[in-house]
């Protein structure tokens, strides 16, 4: 009788147990939206809900966005809207961008589309730009053509998403800066800026011509000149620029010469005075050399009456250096 109630006891316990177990479970399945997926013929299991909110993945946020690709005939599971979400992807957009794809006629499966959304492109923009051209306002390109003459143009560049690069692919200024870069070498082609002037489709057959928009995520459809001005002469600016550079070239070479000529005189005037001085001081050494020579007696002066312009002329000589004669006996 004991064991039998013991055994009682243990049933009911594990009878208890798993009504517990069974309610707990019960609670982590969001009913109503099963219920909701079940009416839409979504196939998610009351296990796969439960896995989606250990998981922390907003159930009813994917379930919804589930539904709206079922409605619209994009064939996707929940699994792969899952990964996409915790890769932290934007499931909502892809969605929208597959079923605009579909409408539009546009070849754009759900992991292209994933793997654009997660390279951080807006994939929807991207389909709506497949249908709907961008139109991109370039800046002012300035460009001089051989003549000289500067022209300053600007254009309107019409793109279109191009969804196979679109992973990879340079963006709009990427497009810009070709386009500028194609626009200068078109007009630095031309002999003339006349004729840029009259025929601007010069400028969209050159440009048009180059691929330009090789390796980016955009094609072009059309480049539209929207005007062109007249700018600057710079050819006669750099010629006026070059005359006043040679000019000032030539003032610093005379001003060189000028100077060099300057320090010679003073060179020569140096030696002028050097020589002066040498001519005095060789003069002051002759009349010490002639008493010198008195005083030792080699040199002695006699009268002669017949001589009397010799001895005249040697005392004109003597009298300028500051001697004199004595009568001889």
């Amino acid at each position: 009788m004991e064991t039998s109630a013991i055994v009682g006891l243990l049933l009911g316990g594990l009878l208890v147990f798993f009504v517990i177990v069974i309610c707990y479970l019960a609670s982590l399945v969001p009913w109503l939206t099963y219920f909701n997926c079940r009416s839409n013929n979504v196939p998610v299991t009351p296990s796969m809900l439960i896995g989606m909110k250990f998981r922390n993945v907003p159930i009813d946020y994917l379930i919804e966005t589930l539904i709206k690709a079922r409605k619209a005939g994009i064939d996707v599971g929940p699994e792969r809207l899952e990964i996409h979400y915790l890769s932290n992807g934007n499931i909502g957009n892809v969605v929208q961008a597959l079923i605009s794809a579909s409408r539009s006629n546009l070849r754009l499966d759900f992991e292209q589309a994933a793997a654009i959304d997660l390279a951080g492109r807006d994939v929807n923009q991207a389909v709506m730009m497949c249908v709907q051209p961008k139109v991109l306002k370039a800046p002012e390109i300035q460009a001089v053509a051989k003549d000289g003459i500067e022209l300053r143009v600007k254009v309107n560049i019409t793109v279109r998403a191009n969804l196979r690069t679109m992973i990879g692919g340079a963006g709009e200024e990427t497009i810009l800066a070709r386009v500028g870069e194609g626009i200068v070498s078109a007009i630095g082609s031309s002999e003339k800026h006349s004729v840029v002037l009259k025929s601007p489709d010069v400028i969209t057959k050159h440009v048009m011509s180059c691929g330009l928009d090789a390796g980016t995520a955009f094609e072009i459809v059309s480049l539209d000149i929207a005007d062109i001005d007249v700018g600057r002469n710079i050819g006669a600016a750099l010629k006026n620029a070059q005359a006043i550079a040679d000019k000032q070239v030539a003032e610093a070479r005379a001003e060189g010469r000028r100077a060099t000529a300057e320090a010679l005189t003073q060179e020569n005037k140096a030696a002028e005075q050097e020589a002066k001085a040498k001519l005095v001081e060789a003069e002051m050494r002759v009349p010490l050399a002639l008493a010198e020579t008195f005083r030792s007696g080699k040199l002695i002066v006699k009268r002669n009456p017949r001589k009397a312009s010799s001895r005249k002329l040697l005392e004109s000589n003597l009298g300028r250096s500051g001697l004199s004669f004595g009568d001889d006996e």
